[in-house]
C-alpha cells in the first residue's frame, strides 16, 4: 500500500487526499507549515506546491535520504521545481490513479554523495582574476550536478553584481549577515535574499556584495560565519569571492576595534577548501609568494589549490608554465599548480554580455581549465592530533566567537 503525505492548502489538500484514499492509498494530510518537521519514516511520496516557502533544499535533501519521492502539484513555480530536479507540477485536477501510477514509475532522486562545502577564492592584490575564477568555478560545480551558490564577500571591491548584470542595490549578503546576527537566517531566507542566475550549466544562486566599500562593518566576522554555516544547509557548494587583504595583526593597537578585513579572514577560516589565484607574470608571482605565506599561517591545514591565471608567453617567455612552476616550488614549496590560459576574446565577450565565460565561449580553453580545477577540488581533511588550523592573533580572535557547527 502506498503512503502519501499531502501538504497543500486546506481546500485543495482535502480534495486530493480524498481521491487518493478512494484509490486505496494511505494519506497523511499536513499543512505546509507542518511539513518541515514531519516524520518521513514509511512514507513513499510527498505532494506539495512548488513554492519557496514549502520547497527548500533542506527538505528535499531529507526526502532524498529517506527515499521519499517529492511530487509538485497545483499552481507553482516550475523553474523552482526544475532546480531541484523535479518534474513539472501536476495539475490539481489530475486523477488519483494517474498520481499513483506516476509514483510507481519514478524512483526518488539519488542523494548527493559529497558533503556540502564552502570554497573560498583568494588572491593577492593586483586583480589576479579572483572574481572571474569564482564565477567560472561556480558554473562548473553546477554543471557537475551540485546545487551551487556564489557569494561576494569582497569588502574592498565587490564586483560580482556588475560581472553578472545584477542590481547592486539587491539585499544580498549584507541582509543575510544581518539575519544571521539576529539568529533568523535559514534556507528560506537565503533563497529569498539571493538572486538566481540562469547559466549554461543550470541555476547558480548569487548573494551579491556591498554596493559601497564603506559599508564593510556590516560584514562582521561572526555574522559572515553564521551566513556561511547556513549556506551549508541551503546548497551543496558555496563559492565565496573574498578580498586580497586579511591583515593578521591589524588588531594590535586596539584589540576591541572591528577588523577592516574580518570578512576575508572569516571566510578563509570557515572554508573547507581554498582556491589561491595568482596572475602569471613576474609581479603577480612575487605578490602571491608574500601573500601565500600569510595565508598558510592563517588557515593551517585547510587544502589549498593554487591556480596560475592568465598564462601566456608574453611576460614570462615561451616556457611560461615552467617558469611559474619552478618559481613556486623553489620559494614556496608548491609542487602542484593548475594553469588557466589567457583568453582575452572570451573575457571581453563575457564582459560585454555580463555573463559567465562558459555561456558566451563554451569552447574556450579557459573554461576547460577551470572545469579541471573544479573536478580536482578535494574535501577538507580532519585535523591530526595536536595540529591547529591557524595560529595568528587574528585567527585566534576570529575563532573565539565561532558558533559550533551542526553535526
Amino acid at each position: 500500500m502506498t503512503t502519501v503525505i499531502v501538504a497543500l492548502p486546506p481546500q485543495e489538500g482535502v480534495a486530493v487526499a480524498a481521491d487518493l484514499e478512494l484509490e486505496g492509498a494511505t494519506v497523511l494530510t499536513l499543512t505546509p507549515d507542518e511539513l518541515a518537521g514531519a516524520d518521513l519514516v514509511g512514507v513513499d511520496a510527498v505532494l506539495l506546491a512548488a513554492s519557496r516557502d514549502v520547497l527548500d533544499p533542506a527538505f528535499v535533501r531529507r526526502c532524498d535520504r529517506a527515499g521519499v519521492r517529492v511530487v509538485p502539484i497545483g499552481p507553482g513555480d516550475s523553474r523552482l521545481a526544475a532546480r531541484f530536479g523535479l518534474a513539472e507540477p501536476l495539475p490539481l485536477d489530475t486523477p488519483a490513479w494517474r498520481i499513483l501510477a506516476t509514483l510507481a514509475q519514478a524512483a526518488p532522486a539519488a542523494p548527493s554523495a559529497a558533503p556540502a562545502r564552502v570554497i573560498a577564492v583568494w588572491g593577492p592584490a593586483g586583480a589576479p582574476g579572483r572574481s572571474t575564477l569564482a564565477v567560472q568555478l561556480a558554473v562548473e560545480l553546477a554543471r557537475a550536478g551540485r546545487r551551487t551558490a556564489l557569494v561576494d564577500a569582497d569588502s574592498v571591491a565587490p564586483s560580482l553584481a556588475l560581472q553578472l548584470g545584477l542590481a547592486e542595490d539587491a539585499p544580498g549578503l549584507a541582509a543575510a549577515c544581518r539575519r544571521a546576527g539576529l539568529g533568523s537566517l535559514d534556507t528560506a531566507e537565503l533563497a529569498r535574499l539571493s538572486t538566481p542566475v540562469e547559466t549554461s550549466a543550470g541555476t547558480v544562486e548569487v548573494l551579491t556584495g556591498l554596493n559601497r566599500p564603506s559599508r564593510w562593518p556590516e560584514l562582521a566576522a561572526a555574522r559572515l560565519r553564521g551566513t556561511l554555516s547556513a549556506c551549508r544547509t541551503w546548497v551543496d557548494e558555496t563559492v565565496v569571492d573574498v578580498a586580497a587583504e586579511f591583515d593578521e595583526d591589524e588588531d594590535a593597537l586596539d584589540p576591541g576595534a572591528p577588523l577592516r578585513h574580518a570578512a576575508t579572514a572569516a571566510a578563509l577560516l570557515e572554508a573547507d577548501a581554498v582556491v589561491a589565484v595568482l596572475s602569471a607574470d613576474p609581479l603577480g608571482a612575487s605578490r602571491f609568494l608574500r601573500g601565500h605565506a600569510e595565508l598558510r599561517h592563517l588557515i593551517g591545514t585547510t587544502p589549498v589549490t593554487v591556480v596560475a591565471n592568465r598564462v601566456r608567453p608574453g611576460p614570462l617567455g615561451i616556457d611560461a608554465r615552467g617558469q611559474i612552476r619552478r618559481t613556486l616550488e623553489r620559494f614556496a614549496g608548491i609542487d602542484d599548480v593548475a594553469f588557466v590560459p589567457f583568453d582575452q576574446r572570451g573575457a571581453d565577450a563575457a564582459a560585454l554580455h555580463a555573463r559567465p565565460i562558459a555561456d558566451v565561449a563554451p569552447r574556450s580553453a579557459l573554461v576547460a581549465a577551470v572545469r579541471r580545477v573544479a573536478a580536482g577540488l578535494g574535501a577538507r581533511p580532519e585535523l591530526t592530533a595536536g595540529s591547529s588550523p591557524g595560529s595568528s592573533r587574528a585567527a585566534r580572535r576570529l575563532r573565539s566567537a565561532r558558533a559550533p557547527r551542526e553535526a
